[in-house]
């Protein structure tokens, strides 16, 4: 029985392939990771489905071979090795030594020749050989103990090849693969052929004549007299190109079996390097679930307090309040700890809980705290009637700032990025899912000292990241007290009148039904609407529907498809009502009505202030921001949502095309600016200039195609972008936009000129200093280059707008409780603020809250807000 199993990697093959199918990813120290990640994973898959007993991963030495001396155009077509690719490939060097998996490569020969050379070698040995590669050169290897298995797509998807498959695929044996490239040729590799054969005809010649040599010994019996002619005319060229193409089986390799052999992975390293190159899920595979963070910790001095003393509530100090559930606001506090100068220690939740020591030095805001998600503790610590003042730092928000691209912002990647105390992940102490469950004893202690010893000591490198960005005063004067704010908004909470959000449930379903049977009698037939595959063959077997697009299943129903077959049959419209209603009743009916909490009859959103890459909040459990307003029956769900209190409104600010003020501010066009200074309607007057009309001869449809030239500028669009959401021609599209920038010069300079300076700096900023990392800015990927190049445009926008509410935001709460009023500040929809406010105070906020929003930051146009107010949300418009 045969025991021994080599598996050679083509390396250089794989890396491309992986740089190729996976999007360009970076950590947050900038190093390029797409093709590391994908060259690891596919080797973890060798390792687990093969399990080896000898592997080697053979790479191309150099640029030039022996074979250069036949054929000095011999790969010369190739583009040259992207360099965000060539920075990767040390990694991988150090990845499999790290796996102990010998890399080998030798001068003046190819991969393939390391490959060919060892895998005969093993095969006269009657080892059993699996060779990886994306190159179908390698294919003239396959033999009775050699099979080659060959990435077809991406670096995972792949066909193992023996001999009969290769018989199968070609109808030649493996050896023949050389015959067929000398006919053919190899354009990836610059083998020439004979000019005019492909594929096809060289099979043909092969199965007659079996060989490149036999081909031209036998020339009068091929049939076609143009393929005789270019056979004869190129008969050096084609024995040439064979040779170039034959693996050689016999290179100077120094590389023995015993060096092949596999060994037992180096766990430290492989781990400190999944950390550096920020490989989180592989980190968690190699670190079964993150257990031997345990073992590589020294445990902490950590005390456990069985009562608070002042002494022990010094300022500044490191304050952790653990609580378990994502929903905090379904959440019980499992315990505390507290670190600072003195020391680190443990609290109980009874303990912390109980203690007026503890409430008075948490609400004194003369002492500093250091946190990490201060607003899930000021939440968390409001259901205990406790109030969390003094909040200086955040750990999460300021990793966040300093990068919001990377999405490691755990408190554990931090302490490991930061090297301050290290801390586990909450997965490796609680567990997940269904197994998650509070730890006992010291595993707790030592967890949440962990955390609160890893935060104080994080708070000055993170400081000092912040002062080198130039984002000390976005940190503390704008994101810290925000935090505060919306915990206190998200505690609040906003009062719903479950009744009315059942009567519209029900109104619904009942419409539901009727729109169900309006399409039955349309289509002529009952089935299941909500079933793709019977819709499908109603719509384009019973009703012949012209087809738009296949799916591997049968018909495609998607939405774009059916929007593009309104005009076909009036079934189609009334499908797509019925779809908008079905989500409308499921998802904001049903799933507000599951969300109100049982305590105060509220619904409790959490704001996620470090998520969005842009600084804009967004909503979620359950998201506020997205309730849908273009239908009347999502604008009606608003109806729910009233006053907590009997003699209050709802109050709703606006600001009014923001996005664009902002561009205005930003590129100081002229016209652009003149417009808004002189309180011209932008759609309008943007319409009147691409258009070349006076105002009096806009029409509605000039203005709603300039509206959406408008916005799609904010956001880089495209003229295929903006083709699509038209509904016209790319070409259409791209007269507009050429015409848009001819009226609008200072915004096409802006668009060019940020373009720039993200590719000089690597990263945009908003006009409050928040960054935005863009790495593939200079990719050679072209898609990936364009979105890169759009991100830049719209991001110093976008972000700058939401700086702008932000900080109306906070200076709003400032204003309101210097004014000592009773009001409160509930949501922050997009460009919206909406308030409850009391009927006394109703004319001092339509003067104070517009006030405020507009002067928010100074722009060199005038910010605009519209204020309205309601008995309903629905009514504050």
């Amino acid at each position: 029985m045969n025991v021994n199993k080599l598996v050679l990697v083509d390396g250089n093959s794989v890396a491309y392939r992986a740089f190729f199918a996976l999007p360009l990813l970076n950590t947050e120290k900038g190093i390029y990771t797409n093709a590391i990640y994908g060259f690891t994973t596919m080797i973890l898959k060798v390792l687990e489905e093969e399990k080896p007993t000898h592997m080697l991963v053979a790479f191309d030495a150099g640029k030039t071979t022996f074979r250069h001396e036949t054929y000095q155009e011999y790969k010369g077509k190739r583009e040259k090795t992207p360099p965000e690719l060539s920075e990767q490939l040390p990694y991988m060097r150090e990845l499999l030594d790290a796996f102990r998996i010998k890399h080998y490569e030798v001068e003046n020969y190819e991969a393939d020749d390391i490959i060919g050379t060892l895998s005969k070698q093993a095969s006269k040995e009657n080892w059993e050989v699996k060779v990886y590669t994306g190159d179908k050169d390698l294919l003239q290897l396959v033999d009775e103990n050699i099979h080659v298995a060959m990435m077809k797509k991406g670096i995972t998807n792949m066909d193992t090849y023996d001999e009969k498959l290769v018989d199968e695929k070609y109808g030649i044996t493996p050896i023949q693969i050389i015959d067929m490239k000398g006919l053919m040729g190899d354009s990836s590799d610059n083998i020439p052929g004979v000019p005019g054969v492909g594929e096809k005809t060289a099979l043909k010649l092969l199965k007659a004549h079996k060989t490149v040599e036999g081909v031209y010994e036998s020339l009068d019996e091929v049939s076609g007299k143009k393929l005789k002619e270019k056979l004869e005319a190129n008969k050096e060229q084609a024995l040439m190109s064979k040779e170039l193409a034959t693996i050689m089986c016999n290179a100077p390799v120094d590389v023995s079996f015993e060096d092949t052999k596999m060994g037992e992975h180096d766990q430290e390293k492989l781990v400190a390097l999944f950390k550096e190159l920020e490989f989180k899920s592989l980190l968690d595979k190699f670190d079964g679930d993150r257990e031997a963070e345990s073992e590589e910790m020294e445990d902490l001095s950590v005390t456990e307090v069985s009562e608070l003393t002042s002494d022990m509530l010094v300022s500044p100090s490191a304050l952790v309040v653990e609580s378990l559930n994502e929903n905090y606001h379904q959440a019980d506090i499992v315990g505390f700890s507290i670190a600072n100068n003195t020391g680190t220690y443990f609290i109980s939740s009874e303990v912390a809980l109980q203690s007026d020591v503890f409430a008075e030095w948490a609400k004194d805001k003369e002492h500093a705290k250091f946190m990490y998600d201060a607003k899930r503790s000021v939440v968390a610590l409001g259901w205990e009637g406790i109030t969390l003042d003094g909040v200086e730092f955040d750990v999460q928000i300021a990793s966040y700032l300093i990068d919001p691209s990377s999405s490691a912002h755990d408190l554990a990647d931090i302490s490991e990025r930061k090297k301050s105390t290290r801390v586990q992940h909450d997965e490796s102490v609680y567990g997940k899912g269904k197994k998650r469950k509070v730890a006992e004893g010291d595993a707790l202690y030592q967890h949440l000292g962990r955390k609160a010893k890893a935060i104080f000591e994080l708070r000055d490198e993170l400081d000092e990241e912040l002062t080198a960005n130039e984002q000390k005063e976005l940190f503390y004067d704008l994101e810290m007290p925000l935090s505060v704010i919306l915990g206190r908004m998200e505690k609040h909470g906003v009062s719903v009148d479950r009744e009315e959000l059942e009567n519209m449930g029900a109104g619904l379903e009942k419409k539901l039904a009727e729109i169900e049977a309006e399409i039955h009698e349309l289509a002529g037939t009952e089935f299941n609407i909500n079933s793709p595959k019977q819709l499908g063959e109603v719509l384009f077997e019973k009703l012949n529907l012209p087809v738009v697009k296949k799916t591997k299943t049968g018909y495609s129903t998607s939405a774009d498809v059916l929007e593009k077959l309104q005009d076909h049959h009036e079934v189609v419209e009334k499908i797509l009502l019925y779809r908008q209603l079905g989500k409308l009743n499921s998802t904001y009916i049903e799933g507000l009505l599951k969300v109100i909490h049982k305590k105060t009859g509220k619904i409790h959103t959490i704001f996620n202030q470090s998520l969005t890459q842009t600084g804009r909040l967004s909503s979620t459990e359950p998201n506020l921001q997205n309730i849908p307003v273009r239908l009347e029956e999502g604008r009606k769900i608003r109806h729910a949502f009233v006053p907590e209190r009997e003699n209050a409104v709802i109050f709703a600010a606006d600001y009014s095309q923001i996005e664009l003020r902002v561009l205005a501010h930003i590129c100081q066009d002229e016209t652009l600016v003149k417009a808004f200074r002189e309180d011209m309607d932008i759609h309008t007057k943007t319409a009147m200039d691409v258009f070349n009309v006076g105002e009096a001869e806009v029409t509605g449809n000039m203005r709603r195609t300039a509206k959406a030239v408008n916005f799609g500028i904010v956001y880089g669009i495209s003229d295929y972008g903006l083709s699509q959401s038209l509904g016209i021609t790319r070409k259409e599209a791209k007269s507009f936009i050429d015409r848009y920038f001819d009226s609008f010069p200072g915004v096409k300079e802006y668009m060019e000129n940020i373009v720039d300076e993200a590719r000089d700096k690597g990263y945009v900023t908003t006009m409050l200093n928040r960054r935005r990392y863009l790495p593939e800015i200079t990719s050679r990927n072209f898609n990936q280059r364009s979105f890169a190049e759009r991100t830049a445009m719209n991001t110093p926008i976008q972000g700058s707008a939401a700086d702008v509410i932000k900080k109306a935001m906070v200076d709003i709460a400032e204003r309101m409780k210097e004014k000592q009023l009773q009001s409160s500040l509930l949501l922050s929809v997009h460009d919206e603020l909406i308030f409850e406010v009391v009927e006394d105070e109703i004319e001092t906020m339509k003067i104070l809250v517009p006030e405020v929003m507009e002067n928010a930051i100074e722009l060199n146009v005038p910010l605009k807000v519209d204020v309205s107010y309601g008995e309903t949300w629905y009514d504050a418009k």
